[in-house]
């Protein structure tokens, strides 16, 4: 949808490459940012990286805690 969408760098490369292969590429919004807006957009995919990261580490932690549980109490229906 956007430039940068498909490479952060090195767009014109990919361009050059693609027009070789007679390969269009199209831009969907090609309303051009500043270079604020880029970087806190770019801020803000990196929080939700490591956010995600760390929601999927609190996940498996549940998810290994509720496992235990259960087979403990299995164990004592024995």
């Amino acid at each position: 949808m956007y430039k940068d969408r498909l490479i952060r760098f090195g767009y014109e490369l990919i361009e050059n490459i693609f027009k070789h292969y007679d390969v269009e590429i199209e831009i969907i919004d090609p309303t051009e940012k500043t270079q604020e807006q880029e970087l806190v957009e770019d801020l803000i995919q990196i929080v939700t990286v490591f956010s995600c990261k760390l929601q999927g580490k609190r996940a498996n932690k549940a998810k290994k805690m509720i496992e235990e549980l259960r087979e403990n109490d299995e164990g004592g229906e024995n």
